[in-house]
Order: C-alpha cells, then sequence, then structure tokens
C-alpha cells in the first residue's frame, strides 16, 4: 500500500482518506482497539478543517454579537421622530458623560410653572468632533431647541446639536 500524502503517527492517508497502519500491515489489531485509533485518525485527518470550521464560527459568532448589541444600544423607537417639538428653557444642568449627554432644561409651562425636561443628546465623543466640551453649555443659559419628544409622553427626548440654538436665534459658537 502506498500513500498519496506522507504518514503521520499511526494513520496513512490514501486519496484523501484515513487508514491505520502499525508497524507491520500483516498484524492483526484487536478490534477495540482497531476503533479507538480509527477514531484518533480521523480526528486528526479532519484537525484542519475542523479549525477552519471552528475559527469561521467564531469570527460569525463575534461579528452577530457586536452588531446586535450595537443596534440594541443605539435604537431610537422610543423617541417620536414624526412629531418634533420645539422647546424653550433654561438649561440646569448639562452632563457631557458617556456614552450619552443630556440636556436637563427647565420649560415653563402656559400656567407659569416649571416643568424639567431630560434630553438625550449624542456621545461626548461626537460632540467633541462638532467642537463641543463639558463647558459649552452652562447652567442658566437659555435655549431654544427642536427635539424628538418620548413616546410615552413623559418630559424628555432627543436633542442634537444642528437643532440647537440660544433662545434668541444665536447659534451656539464653539471656542476651544
Amino acid at each position: 500500500m502506498g500513500s498519496s500524502s506522507g504518514a503521520t503517527g499511526r494513520h496513512r492517508t490514501l486519496n484523501g482518506r484515513c487508514f491505520l497502519s502499525g508497524p507491520n500491515d500483516n498484524i492483526r489489531v484487536p478490534l477495540m482497539l482497531a476503533a479507538r485509533l480509527m477514531r484518533r485518525a480521523s480526528l486528526e485527518c479532519n484537525k484542519g478543517e475542523t479549525m477552519r470550521r471552528q475559527l469561521t464560527a467564531l469570527i460569525v459568532s463575534t461579528a452577530l454579537i457586536a452588531t446586535t448589541g450595537a443596534l440594541a444600544h443605539h435604537s431610537f423607537a422610543m423617541f417620536d421622530q414624526e412629531n418634533p417639538l420645539e422647546l424653550e428653557g433654561l438649561v440646569q444642568e448639562f452632563k457631557f458623560t458617556s456614552p450619552h449627554t443630556f440636556i436637563i432644561l427647565v420649560v415653563k409651562q402656559q400656567d407659569g410653572s416649571n416643568q424639567t425636561w431630560s434630553l438625550e443628546g449624542g456621545a461626548p465623543s461626537a460632540l467633541v468632533r462638532d467642537g463641543w466640551s463639558s463647558k459649552t453649555l452652562k447652567s442658566g443659559d437659555e435655549l431654544k431647541l427642536t427635539i424628538e419628544p418620548l413616546r410615552s409622553g413623559a418630559p424628555g427626548g432627543s436633542w442634537n446639536v444642528g437643532k440647537t440654538k440660544f433662545k434668541d436665534g444665536r447659534p451656539i459658537v464653539v471656542t476651544h
């Protein structure tokens, strides 16, 4: 029996198939030992293919987990994007924290009472790219902004840099 590829250990391959060989091919191996050796030989022959499949599965799983997490984190379903709302109010606090910035805005109601709105913005890193910093807005600044309100009707929503100005209409000029 010749082998088309080299022999390794106790198995040989011939035309892509594995078979057992002993030091002397004329010696009979007891059936249980032969079965165990065949399993081991099969594993050795398929080791490369198995490793490739496992690596592919690992890469695909990692990609799915990463994108699923990102999509779940960046869901905007809680905001009513079809019915934007314009707000005017005083900045109570500007939270420049990860993963999202927040403007806590005190809005005067028609009856004269104040209502506090919690407005979620982009990530600090995104705002920095637009020139913002933790000092861009200060407590007491009067803002006029268009938001996407919460679907629940609670006083909150989503804001973005492009739809935020001072109450008198001046753009928020960012200085470094």
